[in-house]
């Protein structure tokens, strides 16, 4: 399973799917959009979306902290 979340220091909806992963054993790897621009690239080329957090659960791309969205895509 593949989890990715790119986020930014200050975004409280990131800091609540970061809390969430660790909560629930889910290992991520979390890029800060906001001082790595080539991720924040990738994350508008996959994503469409300047806003944080973008998600991607096994090539699934989550806008937000949905949390049923993250549980349905967690499986």
């Amino acid at each position: 399973m593949s989890v990715t979340i790119y986020s930014t220091p200050t975004c409280g909806y990131c800091r609540l799917a970061k809390d969430y992963f660790r909560k629930n054993n889910i290992n991520f790897t979390d890029y800060n959009v906001a001082s790595d621009l080539k991720k924040a690239d990738e994350m508008v080329k996959k994503s469409g979306q300047m806003g944080v957090p973008v998600i991607d659960i096994n090539g699934k791309i989550i806008i937000g902290f949905n949390k049923p969205e993250i549980e349905k895509a967690l499986g």
